[in-house]
């Protein structure tokens, strides 16, 4: 066994998440602090945790998981990035480090600006770095030339001023992180539903006689997830897990509440049946129940029985499923087996689940988002869901979770490329301006934009873009052609590095941090998964007096950039009530929205879907009538014939997360859960594909991705570790594989990158490491 890899734990969670919580608090520095942190963690009159955006349970002591910790602590650390920092490292340097390394550094504390002739970042006033950032702006020939970027971790208050500030400054172009994640979802579901969020709430799932896990791997990325899937399981619930992967936190989990399984080898087992598709098989999946069902349902009718389908719900609400019906009809099993991997006993398993639970939620996350059929996929997902009336009811409904804690709350306030007449209507009418209606740029057009230099300034509010996005070589020099690269930012991260002409670093706090104002101490928002809006307040005092919050400073670049404002954004910047005031008028469903933050946990947006409210142009429910897809990975016959002709066995990829690790930051070099230690250059292969083309376990093999551009893009000297996943299908993290995802191969209609369907072969390494 090599030294990064050992047997996978029999259970998630348990004591050896809470000594990893212990060893990050500690590392943090500042222990006594984050301990307090970690009891006010998303609790009422706390705040709110930066990692995942899992809703608030309103019981219980305490209110954190494993990765919250982990986020909490590698953020409020009293290790200072600094000028003495800088002045000690060069950009070049710097970028000859490992991410891990670079936010290991601690806090950025003061503005820097780069200085091009000496190769360093150099201190720069607030007030010049604002006033460079406007002059820039100010000197753009059209505002489109401009960029302005968006982490889902910025707070409502501080992105309604920036999506207001960007559009009084006159444009759309609002890349954000959601263009990389869940763009697929937002796209189906208000096709499909007239709504791009889900239709359940926290406590469907206490309610749920079925739950089915779709493309997730909530032990990791969503932890706070698994307390709700534990306690329904020992409800009786029924969980069918449909994930590539086997991993142990679908299998058994251990809540660290419970005493018995915090201490001893007890678990929950979690579900109750686990299948693992091929890599993109998920829409023939659900499509091969959906002709179980629809089959049995005509026995059924024949037979003189009760139908299986809600023909009522569906004729007073749907439109469609005569279409529907037809397409699904002439899919083949053949092509359904083929595709989905899994055989028609399998899908009959997990079909009986379904029809026996009156009561069903299907929820999914990234496995299933970043194909190019996601948006065909998840209407597929609706489509069942649409046939036995699950949605509208209690214990039922459509549940994409969302990755980074505000990400659905930066949609809401208006981070969109492609925003609604009626948003820009009312939004205009609010602040009785004039304001942009034409489509601005996603993450694909900006980063395209850049590299055709068509665009020239990119403003960052928060997030780590050089190693989010995919294609990574191209990616980095998009950023390096820009004019004037603005990164707010709480820790030193790759986008810092990528450098054009001019660069800026402005310091800021964090959720856990006090936010001073002219009125006093401030408050933010934040939107969880399931339309919840709920405050956020740190208590930390920060580690310098030069960090300012996201909100200020994007109040004070908007005052230094826009003359004759018909905004006061000074008064904003001291007032965040008044931010939200104008958020009131600005956007549905925010009646009264500082007075509704008073109720402990915040209030329901609501969800028209969930009232069985139609809000798209049919106002009907649609079932969506998409053909399964011809390939999952989109290269042309001649590539795969060329392959084939060297004898060279083509892959999938997917990209995916440590266990050590939330979006593109990595807190450690472990992946607990899947049994690697110290190491992330790893490729997760089953054993049979290794064997046949002569590579044992712990074998060292390069990456390259096929794409018919005839770029060279390869990751070399990555671990072979023997794993339980399908055939011809392979796993590796990111943003290690990023550079292997092509720009160009993106979703229909998402333009999300297929980073879970990438074409790749693998080579004995050309140069590998000397043991």
């Amino acid at each position: 066994m090599s030294k990064h890899f050992s047997k996978k734990p029999n259970k998630a969670g348990g004591f050896s998440s809470l000594t990893s919580t212990l060893k990050h608090i500690m590392q943090s520095q500042q222990p006594q602090t984050n301990v307090k942190n970690l009891l006010r963690a998303n609790k009422d009159k706390g705040f709110d945790c930066p990692g995942c955006a899992w809703g608030d349970e309103k019981e219980g002591l305490l209110q954190f998981c494993e990765n919250g910790a982990k986020a909490i602590a590698w953020e409020s650390t009293s290790k200072k990035v600094d000028a003495n920092f800088f002045a000690q490292y060069s950009v070049r340097q710097l970028q000859k480090q490992s991410d891990y390394w670079l936010e290991y550094q601690g806090r950025l504390t003061e503005p820097m600006k780069y200085n091009k002739d000496t190769d360093h970042y150099e201190p720069i006033d607030w007030h010049d770095a604002y006033q460079l950032i406007a002059d820039k702006l100010n000197s753009l020939s059209s505002p489109n030339e401009a960029e302005f970027y968006t982490s889902g971790r910025a707070s409502n208050e501080a992105s309604f001023l920036y999506q207001l500030f960007g559009r009084l400054y006159g444009t759309n172009n609002f890349p954000d992180c959601s263009n990389m994640c869940h763009e697929a979802s937002g796209i189906a579901l208000n096709e499909a539903i007239g709504i791009g969020k889900g239709t359940v709430i926290l406590d469907d799932f206490n309610h749920a006689e079925a739950i089915f896990v779709f493309g997730q791997n909530p032990g990791t990325n969503h932890p706070r997830m698994m307390n709700a899937l534990r306690k329904a399981a020992r409800g009786g619930c029924k969980i069918v897990s449909f994930n590539n992967l086997k991993e142990v936190a679908l299998e058994r989990f251990a809540s660290p509440q419970d005493p018995i399984e915090l201490f001893t080898p007890k678990a929950t087992t979690i579900s109750h049946a686990y299948f693992t598709p091929k890599l993109g098989g998920d829409m023939a999946a659900v499509r091969g129940m959906v002709k179980i069902i629809l089959a049995r349902n005509s026995e059924q009718i024949e037979n003189g029985k009760p139908a299986l389908i809600d023909n009522d719900f569906i004729k007073q609400h749907c439109q469609q499923f005569d279409q529907y019906q037809q397409v699904v009809n002439d899919t083949s099993w053949q092509q359904i087996e083929q595709q989905s991997g899994l055989s028609f006993k399998e899908l009959s398993q997990a079909t009986d689940i379904f029809l026996h639970a009156d009561t069903v939620i299907c929820t999914w996350a990234m496995g299933i988002t970043q194909h190019k059929h996601s948006v065909a996929t998840i209407q597929e997902i609706v489509n069942l869901q649409l046939l036995s009336g699950n949605i509208g009811k209690k214990g039922a409904g459509l549940c994409p979770v969302r990755g980074h804690s505000n990400v659905q709350g930066n949609r809401t306030m208006g981070i969109n490329e492609k925003p609604t007449a009626a948003f820009i209507e009312q939004l205009s009418q609010a602040v009785n301006a004039q304001l942009p209606k034409e489509k601005g740029h996603n993450v694909y057009y900006a980063l395209n934009a850049f590299l055709q230099k068509t665009s020239k300034v990119l403003i960052c509010l928060g997030g780590n873009i050089a190693q989010a996005a995919p294609d990574t070589k191209q990616t980095h020099q998009a950023l390096k052609n820009t004019e004037l690269n603005v990164q707010i930012s709480t820790k030193l991260n790759r986008s810092h590095l990528c450098i054009g002409e001019d660069a800026l670093i402005l310091p800021c706090l964090g959720r856990t941090e006090i936010d001073n104002q002219a009125t006093g101490e401030q408050f933010i928002t934040v939107e969880d998964t399931f339309s919840m809006v709920h405050a956020s307040q740190g208590s930390v005092v920060p580690l310098a007096k030069t960090m300012h919050s996201e909100t200020a400073i994007v109040a004070d670049i908007a005052d230094a950039t826009l003359t004759n404002s018909p905004i006061n954004w000074q008064q904003l910047k001291g007032n965040y009530d008044l931010i939200r005031d104008l958020i009131e008028q600005a956007i549905p469903g925010f009646s009264n929205f500082n007075q509704q933050l008073e109720q402990p946990g915040g209030f329901y947006l609501g969800n028209s879907a969930a009232q069985r409210q139609w809000h798209n142009p049919q106002e009907k429910a649609l079932f969506a009538a998409n053909c399964l897809p011809t390939n999952i990975i989109n290269i042309s016959t001649e590539q795969v014939n060329e392959l084939q002709k060297k004898n060279q066995p083509l892959y999938t990829l997917q990209s995916l997360r440590s266990h050590d690790q939330f979006n593109t930051t990595i807190y450690g070099m472990d992946d607990r859960y899947r049994g690697v230690s110290n190491a992330r250059n790893v490729l997760f292969i089953n054993e049979k594909d290794a064997l046949k083309q002569g590579f044992k376990d712990n074998d060292y093999v390069d990456i390259t991705s096929i794409w018919s551009d005839n770029q060279d893009r390869t990751v070399t000297n990555f671990i072979l570790c023997f794993y339980d996943i399908p055939r011809s299908n392979l796993a590796a993290y990111y943003p290690e594989t990023n550079p292997l995802v092509p720009l160009d191969s993106y979703g229909d209609r998402s333009y999300t990158p297929t980073s879970k369907s990438v074409a790749v072969i693998i080579n004995k390494a050309a140069q590998p490491p000397l043991i």
